[in-house]
């Protein structure tokens, strides 16, 4: 929308419209601060169900995101080193994967990987600092309709309470993101001892991400550190797991990526996929 040129703006009108739309926070108090705004509408992004969108709100909100991303910085694959060029790894396939710290809703790339639940909607926890919610906040509210669309035609496949299992991918559109795709799987949830079954399902969800790529000719793909954080999976042996799975698979698939790329958040994750990989 032409009227709408400065995000100032954008953010403004973005934040009147969700308001409006939600029934509960129609009468929401927010303060004048940039950031008072902002964490409010990511809020009421974050809880608002996949239904309809006016298009002029679409377009306002499509601007708004892909400003900030260029704001926050897009980060392109050929910019990061590989761990060859970076730690002079003699790993096999040193050449075609990378280790990058950051912001992964940054990256652009085929594809990125997110750590979803079973109900495959993202995360309604406003604000939450889970990776769920981060994509979903970047993409937009485009991402959860998606999600539940196919969530839709599941149920009706498998019955009302049809739940995304364990270790499969589904493809959804980048939106506003700067990569292409998302690929979503869901991780092992590791409530006690860790079991061999919990290590299995991790290296289904790396397969499945994949065996995904390959088949839709995705030749980039950032992978979070799946299952590690809300889920409880320890950190140091899924890095293992990730690197060994990603391993055994570009044996026989090395040809099918151009770069495959570890993203870590925490300073602990690095250090793991660091040993794991050298």
């Amino acid at each position: 929308m032409t009227q709408y040129k400065t995000q100032g703006d954008r953010l403004d009108f973005l934040l009147q419209q969700f308001k409006e739309d939600s029934v509960q926070y129609k009468d929401l108090e927010v303060g004048e601060s940039w950031e008072e705004k902002r964490m409010a509408l990511r809020s009421l992004m974050n809880i608002r169900m996949p239904r309809a969108v006016q298009r002029d709100v679409m377009e306002v909100q499509d601007a708004f995101l892909l400003e900030e991303s260029r704001e926050r910085g897009i980060v392109s694959l050929d910019t990061i080193p590989t761990v060859e060029e970076q730690y002079g790894s003699v790993h096999p396939f040193a050449a075609q994967i990378s280790i990058w710290q950051g912001d992964i809703t940054r990256l652009q790339a085929g594809a990125i990987v997110n750590a979803a639940n079973a109900q495959m909607l993202g995360c309604f926890v406003p604000c939450h600092r889970c990776i769920d919610n981060a994509i979903h906040s970047a993409a937009g509210v485009q991402l959860r309709a998606e999600c539940n669309h196919y969530m839709n035609r599941r149920r009706i496949q498998y019955g009302s309470h049809y739940e995304e299992p364990t270790g499969q991918a589904v493809l959804t559109k980048g939106y506003n993101l700067p990569a292409e795709y998302v690929i979503h799987t869901v991780g092992p949830v590791v409530s006690g001892r860790l079991t061999d079954a919990h290590r299995q399902d991790l290296r289904n969800c790396y397969e499945s991400v994949l065996n995904c790529c390959v088949n839709h000719k995705i030749r980039s793909v950032a992978f979070c550190c799946i299952s590690t954080g809300e889920f409880h999976f320890p950190n140091e042996e899924a890095a293992k797991i990730a690197v060994t799975t990603v391993t055994a698979f570009l044996k026989q698939h090395a040809s099918d990526f151009d770069r495959i790329l570890f993203n870590v958040f925490k300073d602990e994750d690095l250090v793991w996929y660091q040993e794991a990989i050298r």
